[in-house]
This record gives structure tokens, sequence and C-alpha cells, in this order.
């Protein structure tokens, strides 16, 4: 008769028998290692408050690394997520998925809604920038009230560029990263064309000949006919005006 040692040497045995070695399929479902500038890109980006550009992720990066391919590589990674990698004002960030926004209506908060006026003034800053009152009052054929500039302001949509070098030099207004992110927009050059502007009701499609939409720019820099703000004089500039001077009410 075996003894009680003899009988566990025989369980252990035939227990080890019954261990089968992984398959070829099961193998290659194992996790493959992420590559590790991957890893890094994804720390850098979920822990950064703002959206990054590509020179200050690269800053951070071992050097040799291709920032751009690995950018692209992440978004392709991404693209079927509940985040996915996206790319607003030539910066990159993590947001929830366009068709899982619903997912989050309980924590957004009701803003207030914009007057025609408004985004009417929202639009020529956009395509004209950069853009003085009299020149948006011009395009509108109406004179602008200043509060309507000012609801702008607050949004942090529209900024003051510079001044006109023109007898009374008016301010100039350009959009801001804030509106490109507020509208999903990479760059200004994302914004709808003449045709794509006619297919969504949002122009008359019996326009006048010669009739155009501009191509509007990014470039930040002051142009020829612009000088810079100087310090202080902003807010001079921008304190409240007589009644008298924001002429007939306008459509609001």
């Amino acid at each position: 008769m075996a003894s009680l040692a003899e009988m566990r040497v025989i369980e252990a045995e035939d227990s080890s028998a019954d261990i089968s070695e992984p398959t070829r399929e099961e193998v290659s479902e194992t996790p493959q290692p992420r590559p590790e500038e991957l890893r890094l890109l994804e720390a850098l980006l979920f822990a950064s408050a703002e959206p990054l550009d590509t020179a200050a992720l690269a800053k951070r990066m071992p050097e040799g690394v291709d920032v751009k391919a690995a950018l692209l590589q992440l978004q392709l990674d991404y693209a079927h997520r509940g985040v996915n990698l996206v790319r607003v004002a030539s910066k990159w960030t993590f947001r929830t998925a366009g068709d899982l926004a619903w997912l989050m209506t309980r924590e957004s908060t009701e803003t207030r809604r914009l007057s025609r006026a408004a985004i009417e003034m929202l639009a020529i800053i956009a395509y004209h920038q950069p853009v003085t009152r009299a020149e948006i009052e011009d395009i509108r054929g109406v004179v602008t009230s200043k509060g309507t500039l000012d609801v702008l302001l607050e949004t942090g949509w529209v900024k003051p560029r510079g001044r006109r070098k023109t007898p009374g030099r008016p301010l100039t207004f350009g959009t801001t990263e804030a509106f490109l992110s507020q509208f999903s927009l990479e760059s200004l050059g994302d914004l709808p064309g003449l045709e794509e502007l006619k297919g969504t009701g949002l122009l008359d499609s019996r326009l006048p000949s010669g009739f155009s939409v501009p191509m509007p720019s990014d470039d930040p820099a002051l142009r020829d006919d612009e000088d810079p703000l100087e310090i202080g004089e902003l807010e001079l500039a921008l304190a409240p005006v007589a009644d008298a001077e924001d002429g007939p009410g306008e459509p609001e």
C-alpha cells in the first residue's frame, strides 16, 4: 500500500498533467506592451488642464521621437474609444467622444442664448478679422450697440487685437482660441465656405453677382495697418460710453 507521501506525489503529477500548454491563439491575445512614446504622450495629455501644442509635447519627450507621428498613432488608437484625441486650435487634448456627449448632460450648464445681433457680429469678426466696429457696422448695415460687443468680449471668443492706423485709431477685433475650442475648429480655415453656407440655408441661394465669403486668417501677428495696444489703454477703450453714442436700437 502506497504511503501518504507517495499518494500526494501521484496526485500532484496527475494535476500537472491536466494543465495544457497555451494555444497560439491564446498567446496572440495577450496584450502587447505599448510603445513608450505613446504612454508618455497619454500621461502628458491626461495630466494637462489645457490643450498642448506639438512643440510643448516635444520638449517633454525623449530625443529622436517623431512626436507628430506618435500623436497621429495615438489619435488612431483612441478613435473608437469613449474619449478621443482631438486637435483644437492647433493643440491636442482628450475629449469625450461626440456620440457619448449625452452622458454629460446632467453636468452641463445652461448658457445664455446669443442675440441675432451678437451672432451676426461674431460671424463678421470671424471671417473679416482684423475688423473695427465701424467696419462691422458697414457690413451689417446697422449701428452696433456697445452692449452687443461687450457680450462677445465676456464670452472670451473675441478680443481686441490692436489699433487701426487711421484717424481716431479705432480698435481692431479678432477671435480667440476659446472661439475655436467652443466650435470644435482646428483652425479658422475650417469655417464653412460660400457653398457650405448656401447648402445649410444660412445664405440665400440667390446672391448678387460678385458676392464672396472672405478666407479668414489665423495669423496672430499685427498687420501693416495695425498698431499694437499700449499697456493700460485697453481698459480706457472699453470704458462705458454714453447711450447716445450707441445710436438707434438694433434688432436683437
